[in-house]
């Protein structure tokens, strides 16, 4: 938890993080923020999946919960709760939950996970055949740039669409849609720091 609580404190600047809370009340732990976001407030988007438990869970519920960035893909596995190791002395040890952890707007995250802000699902890309015909410049009696003359005068012919090796044409849609929300954050962040 403490490298889960570090990360969350590099991009949060101010508040709490997470808390553990048990059944006796006076045990509840408090885990906040100090002074100083490493990237000064720029645009931020964690993602998420089903397979984003317990650290990553408290990252991403605090910087949901701060709304210091937005939180994209599917809900995460929901990992919460706090282990102990009891000894047993001349039998062992025993591992028991004592206690669950809590985003900073008081969420369970245990059995409920994270909800993302943007749900973006799992998906295959596919590269699709270039359309070709559907410029002005492929209507008939259409002006070219240079005035007078005939776009089907000057136009070059088109040349047929690459085909993408096996490789190339994999990506990662949930990375790719999430790459589009940070630059569109990065646009508004900079019209607001213009005005």
């Amino acid at each position: 938890m403490d490298q889960a609580v570090g990360v969350a404190d590099t991009f949060l600047a101010q508040g709490e993080i997470v808390s553990t809370r048990s059944r006796k009340p006076e045990e509840t732990l408090r885990f906040s923020a100090k002074t100083g976001d490493m990237i000064d407030g720029l645009p931020l988007v964690v993602m998420i999946n089903e397979g984003s438990a317990s650290a990553s869970e408290i990252v991403a519920g605090a910087l949901q919960d701060h709304k210091r960035a937005v939180v994209v893909g599917l809900k995460s596995f929901g990992k919460g709760s706090v282990q102990t190791i009891r000894e047993i002395p001349g039998f062992g040890a025993i591992k028991i939950t004592t206690a669950r952890y809590f985003t900073p707007s008081g969420n369970s995250i245990q059995a409920k996970g994270i909800e993302p802000d943007v749900e973006i699902p799992r998906a295959e890309l596919k590269v699709l055949p270039k359309i070709t015909g559907w410029g002005e410049g492929d209507l008939d009696g259409a002006l070219s740039a240079e005035e007078g003359k005939k776009a089907k005068e000057t136009a070059s012919p088109k040349e047929a669409p690459k085909e993408k090796t096996e490789a190339e044409g994999k990506q990662d849609y949930q990375l790719d849609r999430a790459l589009d929300i940070l630059r569109a954050m990065s646009v508004v962040s900079d019209r607001k720091s213009v005005v």
